[in-house]
């Protein structure tokens, strides 16, 4: 593992709300004039690789991957289907956590799932199922979510009241991620299907 990859691996798993250097530099243990020669590299290889997809943006010394504007097209096809198209499970289980532990970030939902969730979250925005709240008062001021109307609309659900019930004291328990999403899955799939969440235990 090079320290390129170490800095770009953490690109990536910062998502949208970014990594810094200093956050880089206690990841890493690397020095600070070392890790902006290595992002400027990095930088630059994905800007003279015409196959590659992804540039390195930088606001206020803060460090996040992006796809090129020229795949902006393309992308906005992908990200706007229309509301017919069933959604993936990944979607179906952040859509879940939000709905239960909103507002909550990204970085939160990443906790749950095990799973990186940036590019599922902003399908939902884009699909309008998902929404930004506001921000935490914390370094970085990350993004907070929520579920809108339309959410409410798409499961057949006055208010958010009408969720299905379920053990929100599993639902902290980062240390087994899988059941809690099939906690998540299990509610949900049986309100879509006009089932009680215990109708295979009564």
């Amino acid at each position: 593992m090079t320290n390129i990859e170490q800095i770009e691996g953490l690109l990536f798993v910062a998502g949208d709300e970014g990594v810094t250097v200093a956050e880089i530099e206690h990841a890493t243990g690397f020095a600070k004039p070392a890790i902006n020669t290595m992002l400027t590299t990095l930088a630059a290889h994905y800007a003279d690789d015409p196959d590659c997809a992804l540039v390195i943006l930088s606001t206020a010394n803060t460090f996040r991957l992006a796809t090129k504007a020229a795949l902006a097209p393309v992308l906005k096809r992908y990200f706007e289907a229309p509301l017919s198209t069933s959604l993936s499970q990944a979607s179906l289980e952040v859509l879940a956590i939000i709905a239960y532990r909103q507002p909550l970030t990204r970085i939160e939902i990443d906790e749950i799932r095990g799973v990186q969730s940036g590019s599922t979250i902003q399908k939902l925005v884009l699909r309008q199922l998902v929404t930004e709240t506001g921000r935490l008062s914390e370094p970085g001021r990350p993004i907070l979510y929520g579920t809108t109307e339309l959410f409410l609309d798409y499961f057949g659900l006055k208010s958010l009241d009408e969720l299905p019930a379920i053990d929100l004291e599993a639902l902290t328990d980062s240390e087994h991620p899988a059941p809690e999403t099939d906690l998540f899955l299990t509610a949900f799939q049986a309100k879509l299907n006009g089932e009680h969440p215990d109708s295979e235990e009564n």
